[in-house]
This record gives structure tokens, C-alpha cells and sequence, in this order.
């Protein structure tokens, strides 16, 4: 059975840290802030900046940053995986 999970709710904790909430009642604290800075590409080192991370906004049920300038797999994000 392949079932497809919407975030519904998305809160900063701290810093990069965000709490999200998905559409089956199962929430999420992830800290991106390891992924951000261990990353080498230069369009995604730029959400080190706390302004610009904390820019993100839920399209359809996903989170994503800009015009999906950055963009994790829901599956991940639902796991916990970053």
C-alpha cells in the first residue's frame, strides 16, 4: 500500500531546526543545518543565511524554499532523513 503524506504544518524551532507536521498526525523536528553547511553547491549554501532558510512556504502540501530553489523528498522529510 503506497500512501502519500501532505505537511500541513511547518514551525521554526530554532535556527534551522523546523517542527513539521504531516497530514497523518505524525510530526517531525529536523535540524537542516548540517545539510547546509556540509553541502558544497552554492545555490543551497545560501540558506545558511537564516533570513533566506526561513523563507520556506508549503506548495501543495510540500515544503520548499523559493520556486523550488531547495526542495527535500516528502518521504525523507517524513522519516526524519536530512
Amino acid at each position: 500500500m503506497n500512501l502519500i503524506y501532505k505537511i500541513t504544518k511547518v514551525e521554526i524551532v530554532k535556527d534551522y531546526t523546523l517542527k513539521i507536521s504531516f497530514s497523518d498526525g505524525v510530526v517531525q523536528v529536523i535540524d537542516f543545518g548540517k545539510f547546509l553547511k556540509k553541502s558544497n553547491h552554492p545555490e543551497i549554501k545560501k540558506f545558511l543565511d537564516l533570513k533566506k532558510f526561513h523563507s520556506f512556504n508549503l506548495k501543495s502540501g510540500e515544503l520548499m524554499w523559493g520556486d523550488y530553489k531547495l526542495l527535500f523528498p516528502i518521504a525523507d522529510l517524513y522519516e526524519g532523513k536530512i
